[in-house]
């Protein structure tokens, strides 16, 4: 894709929780981008998101990072907590604490401007702060050449489909 906005002062910053509904939207918008049907997105995924949210800030360290262009609009936002895990976690977190970064979003038009990158380095910088000893996430095709440049390793979760 054609990035279509001339290049302009980008502002980086943690979001407020009053900005949660942000975070939601480029949530959303996200799934859209991936060609997720609007009409296979919960009609209340903007709640969903926000209350998941709020209780990831309050239980696991959640933190979103956001890009404000110099109109003011938030033009990319990337999120991240400590991973709650798919099994019991009976390791000690000195030992293995794993962080999540979810929710990597950038506007279509501000896209190959390194927004994307700084919203990630953000994010990890915030999982060391947690303690983390890794970094997890879920790579769409298009992202995985950004992730693999700030180290991650390739490739993405492998699931059978069982319907």
């Amino acid at each position: 894709m054609r990035n279509t906005a001339k290049k302009m002062a980008i502002q980086f910053r943690a979001a407020a929780a009053t900005e949660d509904t942000i975070v939601a939207q480029h949530f959303y918008q996200m799934w859209r981008d991936l060609a997720v049907p609007a009409d296979r997105l919960l009609p209340d995924w903007q709640s969903q998101t926000v209350e998941f949210i709020a209780q990831a800030r309050n239980t696991l360290g959640f933190q979103a990072f956001i890009a404000i262009a110099d109109t003011g609009e938030a033009v990319g936002s990337a999120s991240c907590q400590i991973f709650s895990g798919l099994y019991p976690l009976i390791l000690s977190p000195g030992y293995q604490q794993r962080g999540y970064l979810w929710g990597v979003y950038v506007d279509a038009s501000y896209r190959r401007q390194g927004i994307a990158t700084k919203l990630t380095l953000m994010a990890i910088a915030h999982l060391k702060q947690l303690g983390c000893t890794h970094a997890l996430l879920n790579a769409s095709p298009a992202g995985q050449p950004l992730y693999e440049t700030l180290g991650f390793e390739p490739g993405n979760l492998m699931s059978l489909r069982l319907k």
